[in-house]
């Protein structure tokens, strides 16, 4: 059988949705919950200490602010009506970049600022057709980890370049690879904005970013953003299909239609370029893959439960819960009814299972058994709390799966 995020998604509790709330409208059950806090906050941390500032933005914008950015004109149909209140026109955005354009216009820039990295964990929406939207691969409102680095000209090729890299730590962390680096270009029959000019100097600096980097790549004419060329990360599922998850993009467009300034060194004024850049695409469509790649089973980090604590029998109740209550700080449940054997089928996804019978209770101790199957000697209840967090501190820097 293949593996189907959406039916090993709903068997698990991960997300389930619901015809009153409406298509390509799913919710998050609280174990899938508690796996994408621990993959936001990761984020979010990995971003911190790359340089980048966290910013909150609205969800809805002026209808004239989608005319200004150019996706009123090319974008239009994959958003949603605008919704009248008094004489505005409010749009639910389907792309952050004109808020964070907007930011960085919020106040005088100086060279010295640059390259500004704002990064935002943010919703937007897209008018998907109903025969379309389907578990999380394709939906009508996602979470972005988005960011925007605005800099100057020559700082952008290194700027792509330690996107690239951070993109490659994220991905391992979370315990999945690039396939393949797709570098996608105008083509034509399809709307762009900007000049000629500004779109050759955006391919160039991608082309040098990938080429210091040592990545192969493909170039695909047609698949470009409507404002600049950029940098795909394809990844591959099960059954073999790609998606990107992850890009980096190049854009003189709209810093140009939001007449974006800086101070130069001179004292005069330039206009900076605006770096897109995205690690994990969409919370959404990023947990679909990662349900599909490791079927269910994450990485110990960001398991919804990390620790299964499994009393023999009844008169092991109290240690298995007094255990539980040592490891508060790791996702951790009791699971003491049924068989032992029943219950460890059950949890077979779980990354550690705590086994506690009469010596273990007397002891003060605990067997950890693997979800591979293997098992570790019995040991004192904190040493293996100690095991388990070290483990998820390893996996979470990108040292292993």
């Amino acid at each position: 059988m293949s593996i189907d995020h959406r039916r090993l998604g709903r068997e698990l509790n991960l997300f389930d949705s619901d015809p009153l709330i409406g298509a390509g409208l799913p919710f998050w059950l609280p174990d899938g919950a508690a796996a994408r806090h621990e993959v936001e906050s990761y984020l979010f941390d990995l971003e911190r200490r790359a340089g980048y500032r966290h910013v909150y933005s609205p969800a809805l914008g002026k209808r004239r602010m989608y005319e200004l950015s150019g996706h009123w004109r090319n974008f239009a149909d994959d958003m949603f009506p605008p919704i009248r209140v008094g004489d505005d026109e409010l749009v639910l955005r389907p792309s952050l970049c004109p808020h964070h354009a907007l930011i960085f216009r919020s106040r005088g820039r100086s060279y010295r600022e640059l390259p500004l990295r704002i990064a935002e964990l943010g919703p937007m929406y897209r008018a998907e057709r109903s025969g379309v939207v389907g578990g999380l691969s394709r939906v009508r409102q996602m979470l972005l980890n988005d960011a925007h680095i605005l800099c100057a000209e020559d700082q952008a090729g290194a700027e792509v370049a330690g996107v690239l890299a951070l993109m490659r730590r994220a991905h391992a962390a979370l315990g999945m690879g690039p396939v393949s680096y797709q570098l996608s270009l105008r083509g034509p029959g399809k709307k762009y904005g900007g000049d000629d000019d500004s779109w050759a100097r955006a391919e160039a600096l991608l082309r040098g970013a990938l080429a210091d980097a040592g990545v192969e790549y493909a170039a695909v004419p047609g698949e470009a953003a409507f404002y600049g060329p950029k940098i795909d990360i394809q990844v591959a599922d099960p059954s073999g299909r790609e998606w990107t998850l992850a890009t980096v993009q190049i854009d003189y467009h709209q810093p140009e239609r939001f007449e974006l300034e800086y101070v130069n060194a001179s004292g005069g004024r330039d206009r900076p370029v605006m770096v897109h850049r995205s690690l994990a695409g969409s919370m959404e469509r990023l947990f679909g893959h990662l349900i599909e790649v490791h079927e269910g089973a994450f990485p110990l980090w960001y398991a919804p439960v990390q620790l299964a604590v499994l009393p023999i029998g009844p008169d092991q109740d109290a240690a298995a819960r007094s255990f539980a209550a040592e490891a508060a700080d790791l996702r951790v449940e009791v699971a003491p009814d049924g068989s032992v054997g029943a219950r460890i089928r059950d949890r077979r996804r779980v990354p550690y299972l705590a086994v506690i019978g009469a010596r273990e209770a007397a002891s003060g101790q605990v067997a950890l058994r693997l979800r591979d199957g293997s098992r570790l000697d019995p040991m004192p209840g904190a040493a293996a709390i100690d095991l388990i967090r070290a483990a998820a501190r390893e996996q979470r820097s990108g040292g292993g799966s």
